[in-house]
């Protein structure tokens, strides 16, 4: 932290010891630092290193405002200093003045590109802006930069330049030899989880902290890869353990907000992105994150303001205009399609710009009536989306037959008994786009129930007993269930009956699970939670699929970009129910939406009748439900019926043939099912 002094009126020698103890002290002993830089400012007036000493100090002591009064005139006088640029954009961002933080700190990484510090800081600032890809190639620079192990940087390097077999065989290879490195075992937990193994990034950030209890970021790093595995619980006691440390970092807030959002604590998800917002008023993605909470709250006109927001700060954000046209009830003028199909038009834009703006501009022209133009804009968005997936159809109807080969009559009556004796849960299955949001705002209805969401922890339970940690494995669920004893039963169902608890507001008795690929997982929810009710969300074939496949989902749902996978992954869900009704007959109760919406209060009283619980008017009223409805027709939830929605697929019909033919049987008999 020196700048080369252009003047000196005392002793070089002197000097040199006098700045040599401030800097000494600036880490232990701000204030001290800040004395002794005073003390030579006093003897030698404007000396630059003096006055970026004295800065720094001002900042470490929380004296914001007396360190920019120093260092931004000091950054005008020396434009080449990276320290002096470097604590100025610190500074910046304690302030919350996000936007000239992030020029400062470009303004550092342009005059040294491996300056490590800096671009992990520019990686806290994308990231509180949601700009994840953005985030992602900053944190990489600096794991590459941060160590001078010349093992770890070429390790970094490959980080940097997204080859992560490389990566991960070199920090393997290192860890064998320096088992205890914990930036070693940090950068690891980022391979990991850049291939979407969030379980063992777990594990390799608990290791980490266990060494270095006080490693703040890869405390940060490990709050994250909790979230993503649906652990909210856990993520939110990490974030908000972090931020004691560091309160205004504008990454801990961001995934503060994240975990705020899934735990529909929307309010407090709301004051966060707002306090972001105010670091960095003229970022689109923080307008666009704003936008999506304010949706999820029910705040329709102020969600379409933020949106709005985000788009005039950058046209050719295609997630935003996405976001407005995944309002659903919101309607675009001709010019917004005009706009969308001259930024869809530039040859710069991004892949992930691009499918969204087609799936945008799709909804548009299919409100207008432009049935041609509309299909091929969705068949654009989904060849593209479809093309970032490994999914495999097989892999579907492989687990649907070793399922049915595995649960059997028998194998159910021997294990009569088994599980958890809690009753809480109602499952709601089936496929997306299938009704089951409209169940789900009936039965939240009721005194004795309350919604949440789409829980992922049935989905994460099953993950670790199949132990599948690679791709090419096989995993060794659903079979591992049939080592299990009442005991270990027993426990799952606690497990996940203490795992949501953090998703359960109003005191009632009963909650819901909406998490539609559930279905894939009857046999394990009947074995821990026998008590529990599951109800199949059923809708006409054609009229699930073909509305899953105009729909972007944000995550997951990764057979839904091409009309092949959807009609056999539809094809393959009825054969596994169909199963299940003949092996736990009368344990699953079916709705059919189309009868919901032709004769509702018959349909709705069966239902309570399924779940033992009294009618309430209040059910047939949904659409006065004020909760917030974190999904893709989170809007339609405030609606009253929609029967518009049932035969709106028929303007399509000529482009379903596909869609048909993978269906086969499952369409023919709809809404009986076909004998598997």
């Amino acid at each position: 932290m020196t700048a080369d002094p252009n003047q000196t009126e005392a002793p070089v020698g002197t000097l040199q010891v006098a700045l040599a103890h401030a800097e000494r002290l600036l880490g232990s002993e701000p204030a001290l630092a800040a004395e002794q830089a005073s003390e030579i400012l006093k003897s030698v007036p404007g000396h630059p290193a003096a006055e970026l000493l004295l800065g720094a100090a001002r900042r470490r002591i929380n004296d914001l405002k007396g360190a920019l009064a120093l260092l931004q005139p000091l950054a005008r006088s020396q434009p080449g200093s990276l320290a002096v640029h470097y604590e100025l954009g610190l500074a910046l961002g304690a302030l919350g003045r996000g936007d000239e933080a992030m020029a400062a700190l470009r303004k550092v990484v342009e005059l040294k590109p491996d300056f490590g510090d800096a671009w992990r800081a520019l990686a806290d600032h994308f990231s509180a802006l949601g700009d994840t890809e953005a985030a992602d190639a900053a944190f990489a620079r600096h794991l590459k930069f941060a160590s001078r192990d010349p093992r770890l940087l070429e390790a970094g390097a490959a980080l940097v330049d997204n080859r992560i077999a490389q990566a991960e065989q070199l920090l393997r290879a290192h860890l064998k030899q320096q088992p205890t490195d914990v930036a070693a075992i940090r950068m690891l937990a980022e391979v990991a989880a850049r291939l979407g193994r969030f379980g063992d990034s777990e594990v390799l950030l608990a290791r980490c902290l266990e060494l270095a209890p006080v490693f703040t970021a890869a405390r940060h790093n490990y709050a994250a890869v909790l979230n993503r595995q649906g652990k909210e619980a856990q993520a939110l006691a990490e974030i908000e353990r972090v931020l004691a440390q560091e309160p205004d970092n504008p990454s801990y807030r961001n995934l503060l907000a994240a975990i705020l959002g899934r735990i529909r604590e929307h309010g407090r998800a709301i004051e966060t992105y707002e306090g972001v917002l105010a670091q960095y008023p003229k970022h689109p993605k923080a307008w666009m994150s704003y936008g999506h909470a304010l949706k999820l709250a029910g705040r329709r006109e102020d969600s379409i303001a933020a949106y709005r927001r985000a788009i005039e700060l950058k046209p050719g954000s295609g997630e935003s205009w996405w976001g407005l046209a995944n309002l659903r009830t919101f309607r675009f003028e001709p010019e917004d399609i005009q706009a969308m199909q001259a930024e869809l038009a530039r040859p710069d834009l991004s892949q992930a710009d691009r499918y969204h703006f087609h799936f945008a501009i799709g909804r548009a022209l299919e409100d207008q009536g432009s049935w041609a133009d509309a299909f091929s804009h969705y068949e654009q968005g989904n060849l593209l989306r479809r093309a970032l997936f490994r999914y495999d159809a097989e892999e579907n109807t492989s687990h649907v037959s070793r399922s049915k080969a595995l649960f059997s009559n028998t194998f159910f009556e021997e294990r009569s008994g088994f599980g958890a004796a809690a009753p809480d849960p109602i499952f709601i299955v089936g496929l997306p786009r299938s009704g089951s949001m409209l169940i789900e705002q009936v039965l939240s209805g009721h005194s004795a129930v309350e919604g949440t969401m789409e829980l992922p922890d049935v989905i994460s339970i099953a993950r670790v007993l199949g132990e599948k940690k690679v791709r090419s494995r096989e995993s060794k669920y659903p079979e591992v269930l049939a080592t299990l004893g009442a005991a270990e039963f027993r426990d799952l169902g606690e497990r996940f009956i203490e795992q949501t608890r953090i998703h359960r507001r109003s005191g009632a008795p009963f909650f819901i699970d909406r998490m539609p690929s559930n279905f894939a997982h009857v046999g394990l929810i009947h074995l821990m939670l026998p008590k529990a009710k599951i109800i199949d969300a059923r809708r006409h074939p054609i009229g699930c699929c073909f509305s899953a496949f105009k729909q972007h989902f944000a995550r997951g749902q990764s057979f839904t970009y091409s009309l092949d996978d959807l009609g056999r992954y539809y094809r393959d869900y009825v054969e596994l129910m169909t199963h299940f009704d003949k092996v736990l007959p009368g344990r699953i109760h079916r709705v059919i939406y189309e009868n919901m919406i032709g004769n509702t209060e018959p349909e709705i009283r069966r239902l309570l009748d399924y779940c033992g619980l009294p009618f309430e008017a209040d059910c047939l009223r949904f659409y006065e439900n004020e909760r917030a409805v974190p999904t893709a027709g989170s809007e339609q939830a405030r609606r009253r019926i929609y029967r518009e929605a049932v035969d709106h697929w028929r303007h399509f019909e000529s482009w379903l043939g596909p869609l048909k033919d993978a269906l086969g049987p499952a369409l023919d008999a709809y809404p009986g099912v076909p004998a598997f």
